[in-house]
């Protein structure tokens, strides 16, 4: 499973970055921290409507009732987006997710000034279809 900083973690992290290419740079690696989806994962029910980019996401629950993420996208900065989406998702049992706003954590992480309005609604949709697999795993 993916090495992913915490949410406080993820905070301090970016705001250590001096500019906007700096954070490309580290959402770019933290996309390459997430583990290889199987290739029976890159199917149609998981891949994710609303991205201009090609997302899968898969989520399961582990025997202690958490919530475990995996995904993908064709896209290295999409990717990045999807690792700092789980990341402030992980530790979660599937009611905790379905119900956690991420959007004050992406305010923290300053992501609106540094998205593009269409990289922005992928965002949401990723945001909605996490919540919307993780109600449908209770």
């Amino acid at each position: 499973m993916a090495v992913l900083p915490d949410k406080d973690k993820l905070v301090k992290n970016f705001s250590r970055c001096a500019n906007r290419e700096e954070k490309y740079l580290y959402m770019i690696e933290l996309g390459q921290r997430l583990d290889t989806l199987a290739p029976e994962m890159y199917s149609k029910d998981n891949l994710i409507s609303g991205c201009q980019s090609q997302v899968w996401l898969v989520l399961e629950v582990t025997g202690g009732n958490l919530v475990r993420f995996s995904g993908d996208s064709d896209a290295a900065l999409v990717k990045g987006l999807l690792a700092i989406v789980f990341s402030l998702y992980q530790g979660m049992t599937p009611e905790q997710v379905a119900v956690f706003d991420v959007r004050p954590w992406f305010e923290r992480l300053d992501m609106a000034r540094q998205l593009t309005p269409s990289r922005t609604q992928g965002l949401e949709a990723m945001i909605r279809a996490v919540r919307i697999k993780a109600g449908q795993l209770k």
